[in-house]
């Protein structure tokens, strides 16, 4: 496969990801701020777009319409929904000859659709369409597409992104720990509320909500599952790579984060949740440069060399 084409449909999963991973992060902190109305509404807005990372305006108090706007359609905002959106149909137009009919028009008419603002009271239900059209995106992908290369690195942009989108979702519990049920909000805007409730029949606390979202590797949003997802994925495109052991630094870096998922006590974890997210954060961007210098080299300029007499 050619590397622009790989590299076109790794980006497609990771921003069809983010918009997905935004929109639930929106949601939860918006709701948040409804719920408690001792929160100081500037300090946990800049909060949000420095975990986004996102610079926030020095300009005045932030309110949640300012993170809509910011976060949600600002096209120029390499954070925001509209650009992700923005992102991955372009990639999706550069690998045209390998991207289905079905799935560029799911992200063209998404694109096209997109608002250039959303009032404060429609904010849920835009940040529910943004999750339905990526829904109906990686659908596409999963009904109808062969599990070759192609869907493999697709699947391997999508794992990336989704373990660094739970992690800043699981970062957000940081800004607002007085609240008290924001555990249980968290768990439905990743949709695994009901999962929770089938797995630990009762109450989210801190210690069985953080253990559910880091360590459970049958709910496909949970970090270990994602990281696992993403090795399988490696595996598969470099199937020779195991035979000495693990060469691949992508994988070395993967490899790194589930072992500490899985051999360190979660009430450690929990003890430094903060930190330990913003970990995970360098640690998946390190491994996302790792795949980019090895799958998709930048080519070379081609020189014109002389005919020697």
């Amino acid at each position: 496969m050619l590397s622009r084409i790989a590299e076109s449909l790794f980006w497609i999963g990771r921003y069809i990801e983010r918009s997905d991973g935004t929109a639930r992060i929106l949601d939860v902190h918006l709701q948040l701020l409804l719920e408690d109305p001792w929160i100081d509404e500037d300090t946990a807005c800049r909060s949000l777009l420095a975990v986004m990372g996102s610079v926030p305006d020095d300009e005045g108090p932030l309110r949640p319409g300012d993170l809509i706007a910011r976060l949600g359609v600002d096209r120029a905002d390499p954070a925001s929904i509209a650009h992700s959106v923005a992102a991955a149909r372009e990639n999706a137009r550069r690998a045209r000859e390998i991207v289905s009919a079905e799935l560029w028009e799911a992200l063209n008419e998404t694109n096209s659709r997109m608002p250039n603002r959303v009032a404060g009271d429609k904010s849920h239900e835009f940040f529910r369409w943004v999750r339905n059209r990526a829904a109906l995106a990686l659908g596409i992908v999963e009904s109808a597409s062969s599990r070759d290369e192609a869907w493999h690195f697709f699947t391997l942009g999508r794992a990336i992104e989704r373990a660094d989108m739970t992690a800043r979702l699981l970062s957000t519990r940081e800004l607002t720990e007085a609240s008290g049920p924001s555990w249980t909000t968290i768990l439905r805007s990743c949709g695994g509320y009901e999962s929770y409730l089938r797995s630990y029949r009762g109450l989210p606390s801190t210690e069985s909500a953080a253990e559910f979202l880091l360590l459970d590797r049958l709910f496909p949003r949970s970090i270990i599952a994602s990281v696992i997802r993403a090795e399988e994925s490696l595996r598969e495109i470099d199937p020779r790579a195991g035979r000495v052991g693990v060469t691949d630094q992508a994988q070395r870096l993967l490899g790194q984060i589930r072992s500490e998922l899985e051999y360190r006590p979660i009430g450690d974890i929990i003890d430094g949740l903060g930190e330990y997210m913003e970990h995970v954060q360098v640690v998946v961007s390190a491994s996302s440069d790792a795949i980019r210098r090895r799958y998709f080299p930048a080519s070379a300029v081609p020189i014109w060399i002389g005919e020697v007499s």
